[in-house]
């Protein structure tokens, strides 16, 4: 792909064509019914971002032990997957196009939620408190998965990708980040196999490469994105290795010609980040630290991670708080703020889809600084 700091320059992923490089990345937001399917809420939400170059909706569960928190979408039962076709149809009549994002969240679950004991490399729990519908829990104990859970979850991973793309996505995007259940395997804190899956770094990406191998068999690898987080700590996880690490994974993935490689929270600063964009050989989408959610602030953010290498841009809460982001940056109007209280947990319309459009633009670009961290 041709580099350019020009973010609304059209690009290309594999056999899709782009009108510009702004992609919507995937935010968990609870607002699907219990059992996971898509509500009319969503589709709303959805369509009304469709002018984002390519919209990466939601992570969702390829089986019912996967489920993290409460309201999280699904993509393993028929009703499913009629749910998102709903989500797609309204998309791609905005002229739209998307990837849904799979997510097995392994040891980030909880049986008040599943009814399941959570599954995970090995019986380690997460440090912290898990959300159920029953409000904050302890965490629970993950059940060691084995030969055979590792097969069949591998199975349902590919099994979720036939269903997005019955549902009408274009692709799915891998969930290897975050904490969830593939990153699990690949940090060394959560993963003390002494089998084929864990100990040395070729044995611990074992996991996440074999999903994300049968996912491209099973759809085809130009359909199938992957993303990773190195040195993320998010949901209790370490990694004391993560160079030789993620060298590993993408020794395995870079041979498949996938369609994306999507790195969370990209700081082209770092040397990973520059070693991993000297080692792709494919379309890269980065995901930049921004710290303010600014007209400015966004604008540097994407243009600064186009000039490092990055192919394309992710990004989240802009999105969220903006559903004509793509406008609003090319006239360099103000940004809406985030109502971070709405985010998450707890349902409804309030803080999803009741953000103004340009026309009802509040007066002043706010710079929002979330929990005192930085925002994706």
């Amino acid at each position: 792909m041709t580099q350019t700091t020009d973010f609304l320059a059209p690009a290309r992923l594999g056999r899709l064509a782009l009108p510009h490089r702004l992609v919507m990345a995937p935010l968990t937001r609870n607002r699907a019914e219990a059992d996971g399917t898509p509500t009319s809420l969503m589709t709303t939400h959805y369509a009304e971002r469709a002018t984002a170059g390519l919209i990466i909706a939601e992570g969702s569960t390829p089986n019912a032990v996967g489920q993290t928190y409460p309201n999280i979408t699904a993509i393993h039962t028929d009703r499913h997957e009629a749910g998102w076709r709903r989500v797609t149809e309204a998309v791609r009549a905005g002229g739209g196009r998307m990837f849904l994002q799979l997510q097995h969240g392994g040891r980030v679950s909880h049986p008040a939620t599943t009814g399941l004991t959570p599954v995970s490399p090995s019986p380690v729990p997460v440090p912290e408190t898990i959300f159920t519908p029953h409000g904050h829990r302890p965490a629970a104990v993950p059940r060691e998965m084995t030969a055979d859970d590792i097969r069949a979850t591998v199975a349902d991973f590919a099994a979720a990708a036939r269903r997005a793309v019955a549902a009408g996505f274009e692709g799915v995007e891998v969930h290897s980040a975050n904490g969830m259940l593939l990153h699990q395997f690949l940090a060394d804190n959560t993963n003390r196999r002494t089998d084929a899956y864990g100990g040395s770094v070729e044995k611990r990406v074992r996991f996440a490469a074999e999903v994300t191998e049968a996912v491209a068999d099973a759809i085809g690898a130009e359909r199938v994105g992957i993303r990773i987080s190195p040195g993320s700590t998010v949901n209790g996880i370490a990694e004391d290795d993560t160079d030789g690490l993620y060298a590993a994974l993408l020794a395995r993935l870079k041979e498949l010609d996938l369609a994306y490689l999507h790195l969370v929270r990209s700081d082209p600063e770092t040397g990973w980040y520059r070693r991993i964009r000297a080692d792709w050989p494919g379309v890269l989408i980065g995901n930049p630290d921004l710290a303010g959610l600014t007209t400015e602030a966004v604008t540097r953010g994407v243009k600064d991670l186009l000039a490092a290498g990055a192919d394309l841009v992710a990004l989240g809460r802009p999105f969220l708080a903006n559903p004509d982001l793509v406008e609003r940056l090319r006239r360099g109007a103000p940004l809406n703020p985030v109502r971070d209280r709405y985010f998450m947990y707890v349902g409804g319309a309030d803080g999803y889809n009741d953000y103004p459009a340009l026309d009802g633009q509040p007066s002043s670009d706010s710079m929002v600084a979330l929990d005192g961290g930085r925002i994706a």
